[in-house]
C-alpha cells in the first residue's frame, strides 16, 4: 500500500522527512499530526521538541492559551478562534484558460488540441482572483482582531484599502463631455 511518504522509516500517511508516525508530519522524529520541525509529539505543532497541541518553538509543553493575529496577541486558543472566525478561503493555485481566453499570439498546438491549458499561479496572485471572486466574504477577514491592512496585503498580495474608482472615472468622462455631474 502506497502511503504518499518520503523519507525513510516514516509510518502513517503523507509524512516526509525522517523516522514520523501519525500523518502529514515533515522534518524528523515528530508523533501526531501535522507537525513540522524536529521532535514534536501530538499535534499541528512547528518547531522542535514540542509537546501537547499547537505549540511553536522550542521545549513547549500544553496548548498555548493565547494566539496571534496580525503579530498581536490575542486572548483566545486556536479553538476558540477557529469556532468564532471563519477565515477558511479554497485558494487553488491552479486554473484553466479557456482556448477562446487565450490570445492568438500564445495559442500552440497543445492548447488547440486540449481547448485550453492549466495555468500556475502563484499564491498572491491566486488570492487575489478568489478576493475578487468573493465580495461576500471580505467581512470574515477585515472583521479579525487587530485587522492590518499593510500585514494583509503583505501575505496576500490583496490592498483592502484600494477604492474601486471606476464610478469616479466615469464621472470625470461625463464632466470631460459637457455633462453636470450631481454627487447625492
Amino acid at each position: 500500500m502506497n502511503k504518499n511518504n518520503t523519507g525513510e522509516g516514516n509510518s502513517g500517511y503523507w509524512n516526509s522527512g525522517y523516522w514520523n508516525s501519525g500523518n502529514r508530519n515533515s522534518g524528523y522524529w515528530n508523533s501526531g499530526d501535522w507537525n513540522s520541525g524536529n521532535r514534536n509529539s501530538g499535534n499541528r505543532n512547528s518547531g522542535n521538541w514540542n509537546s501537547g497541541n499547537r505549540n511553536s518553538g522550542y521545549f513547549n509543553t500544553g496548548t498555548p492559551d493565547k494566539i496571534q493575529v496580525f503579530n498581536q496577541w490575542v486572548e483566545m486558543t486556536m479553538e476558540e478562534f477557529e469556532d468564532k472566525y471563519n477565515i477558511y478561503a479554497d485558494i487553488p493555485l491552479n486554473k484553466w484558460i479557456e482556448e477562446k481566453d487565450v490570445p492568438e499570439d500564445e495559442l500552440t498546438p497543445e492548447i488547440k488540441q486540449t481547448g485550453g491549458y492549466l495555468k500556475t499561479l502563484y499564491f498572491k496572485e491566486a488570492c487575489q482572483i478568489w478576493w475578487k471572486e468573493n465580495p461576500e466574504r471580505h467581512e470574515d477577514f477585515l472583521k479579525l482582531p487587530n485587522f492590518s491592512s499593510t500585514i494583509f496585503k503583505d501575505i496576500t498580495g490583496i490592498d483592502t484599502e484600494a477604492k474601486d474608482n471606476k464610478m469616479e472615472e466615469a464621472m470625470e468622462l461625463l464632466k470631460r463631455e459637457g455633462y453636470k455631474v450631481i454627487k447625492e
